[in-house]
């Protein structure tokens, strides 16, 4: 059976599943900060709502890195249901069809779990957005003002349409890597109102801290853009050994089809099959900016461990880049390997968490402007 490629007659059902996965970290800031004032609590539930959205962003890397994209090839539900479960026959049906094929029924419950989980935080985020107006008191831009939590919800909704394009464009390139930028973004607005309502960093405050923190964010953000452009279009393998590639150091490349944007998963923009040149240049692009990135962020690092206030988030910079290192040559070495693919999607995440909280701490500190 071919499944119609937008059937909202589910979308209730799954609307009422992520408000179910929503309740439960909402009880838990009303049972642990019931007696907190409001402005605790909005900080507590932005906190758990930043954390369960790193969730999702590795929840999603597992749903791509295995082929589980297109397990219900409709959107929002499956095959017209609201999970795999009503839609057994359908998938049994296509699984035969095709049995090494897209859509089988453990890719189906990894697909629907990444859409109510997906639900799930933007209930939250929903939540953030009407209390913060209800609660108005405070300047705009301030913590819990509501224009950041606002533009927050915008943007999950945003990420929705993404997600429903990755699914109903048959996993266009362009389309899934800009939705894991997507969410890359989500998660530095939640880290910025995290970083915002948090107690003052205590200690001097160099003048350097922001703006360094900001260039290595944009440097970071450029690798991940180049990372999410070669997991999209399966260029990982290209080269199997490091450092160098194909027994070279500047092998056959095409970078011209490589990076022709718009075009479907494994296609040129003509139609023909995309060669293994251009996959190699996808691939060879991300190992040098790889090199330019760990330049930038190591020389933060080294900067950082001078600034006393600074010196664990520095820590956790140093071991994150590591761990992107460690899991990045694992991808190459090991055969991409499903463990350090998402942990590599997560070091991401979870550096860009990083940046962008020594970005704003220092921006909002009363002592920066303080040169050292």
């Amino acid at each position: 059976m071919q499944a119609s490629l937008y059937d909202l007659s589910p979308l209730l059902r799954v609307l009422l599943v992520g408000a179910l996965l929503a309740s439960g970290p909402l009880l838990w800031v009303l049972l642990r900060h019931g007696r907190s004032s409001p402005v605790e609590r909005f900080q507590a539930l932005t906190i758990i709502t930043l954390f369960l959205t790193f969730d999702l962003v590795l929840f999603g890397a597992f749903t791509r890195l295995t082929d589980s994209g297109l397990g219900c090839p409709d959107w929002p539900g499956c095959y017209g249901s609201a999970s795999p479960l009503g839609a057994h026959a359908d998938i049994a049906s296509a699984q035969q069809a095709m049995p090494t094929g897209p859509v089988t029924h453990s890719k189906a419950w990894i697909e629907m779990v990444h859409r109510y989980l997906a639900t799930g935080v933007g209930g939250l985020i929903l939540v953030l957005a009407l209390t913060a107006w209800l609660g108005r008191t405070r300047p705009l831009w301030s913590t819990p003002g509501p224009w950041m939590p606002t533009l927050t919800l915008v943007w999950v909704c945003v990420q929705g349409a993404f997600g429903a394009l990755t699914v109903t464009m048959k996993l266009f390139p362009a389309i899934v890597s800009l939705h894991l930028l997507g969410a890359y973004v989500l998660l530095a607005l939640l880290t910025l109102q995290v970083a915002r309502g948090g107690a003052p960093v205590p200690g001097r405050m160099p003048s350097w801290v922001g703006p360094a923190a900001w260039a290595a964010l944009a440097m970071l953000v450029l690798q991940a853009a180049s990372g999410a452009w070669v997991s999209t279009n399966y260029a990982v393998l290209a080269c199997t050994e490091f450092p160098q590639c194909q027994n070279s150091w500047w092998p056959p490349m095409d970078f011209a089809s490589g990076f022709t944007l718009w075009r479907p998963l494994g296609l040129s923009q003509d139609g023909t099959p995309i060669s293994f040149q251009a996959l190699t240049a996808i691939h060879w692009a991300h190992r040098l900016l790889a090199g330019a990135m760990v330049l930038v962020l190591g020389g933060l690092v080294w900067r950082l461990r001078h600034v006393a206030a600074l010196r664990r988030p520095a820590r956790w910079l140093g071991g994150l880049l590591l761990l992107q290192l460690a899991t990045g040559l694992s991808n190459v070495v090991l055969g991409w390997p499903l463990l350090a693919a998402v942990m590599h999607t997560g070091g991401a995440g979870a550096l860009l968490v990083t940046l962008v909280w020594i970005g704003t701490r220092a921006a909002t500190s009363p002592s920066t402007g303080i040169p050292e």
